[in-house]
Order: structure tokens, then C-alpha cells, then sequence
């Protein structure tokens, strides 16, 4: 009988990042420094030099961003959302990846998950904070 050929299988490291209603799935695998997002480049979906220096930031925080490869499937919120999801998200990954980077990374305040979301709209009121037009006569 035929001897299986046995593939190691992909070493990969995974956090999740959330932030206001978006959530980041991060995958980093070791590679050359190679982002994806939803299937996409990272300059072709995070079209803001902002953003981008935004998710880069925990990498090169770790001096790893030539050495990882990243893979992100983001969905939900606006793009400012989803970049901060991400970020959160690659430093989790990154503690997966090596626990002893964790001073570091905290020290710099990318473990913190930003609890900030919308308010809820009064009851009374247009909105949550806005009201309606004062009429004095």
C-alpha cells in the first residue's frame, strides 16, 4: 500500500478586532510583508494613507512587518471603523504569535478595544441628543 504524502500545514496566527459595529478576522502567516483585505490589496481597499499607516502600526511596533504575511476579512461599520477593527486585530494576532511582545504592544495602548458606540435615540426627541425646534409664541 502507497505511503501519504504529508503536507505540513500553514502556520498561522489569528485575532479578532472590533470596533464601533465592525469586526476584523487577522490571519498573519510568515511571508514577506503582504496584506490582503477582503481579497483585495491593502492601498486597494484602504484607500486613506491614514488608514493605512493605521493597520501597519502594531507590525511595525514589533519590528515584524517584513516578516509577516497578513490576511484580513473585515465587514461591518465605515472604512475608519474597519481600519481600527483591523489594527486590534493584528495585535491580538501578534500575542498569539509571541506572548512577550505583550508589554511592548500594551505599552503603546493597541490592546485597548475602543468601547466608543453610537448613542441611542431618545424617546421625545429627533435623535439622541437633538431636539426638536423651540417655538416661544
Amino acid at each position: 500500500m502507497g505511503e501519504l504524502s504529508q503536507t505540513p500545514a500553514k502556520q498561522q496566527y489569528y485575532g479578532t478586532g472590533r470596533r464601533k459595529t465592525s469586526v476584523a478576522r487577522v490571519f498573519l502567516r510568515p511571508g514577506s510583508g503582504n496584506f490582503a483585505v477582503n481579497g483585495r490589496s491593502l492601498e486597494g481597499y484602504f484607500l486613506s494613507e491614514t488608514q493605512r499607516v493605521l493597520i501597519r502600526y502594531p507590525l511595525q511596533a514589533a519590528e515584524m512587518l517584513d516578516k509577516m504575511d497578513v490576511l484580513i476579512t473585515v465587514r461591518g461599520g465605515g472604512i475608519n471603523s474597519q481600519a481600527g477593527a483591523a489594527r486590534l486585530g493584528i495585535a491580538r494576532a501578534l500575542l498569539t504569535y509571541n506572548a512577550e511582545l505583550r508589554p511592548q504592544i500594551k505599552k503603546l495602548g493597541l490592546l485597548t478595544r475602543d468601547s466608543r458606540g453610537k448613542e441611542r435615540k431618545k424617546y421625545g426627541r429627533k435623535g439622541a441628543r437633538k431636539r426638536f425646534q423651540f417655538s416661544k409664541r
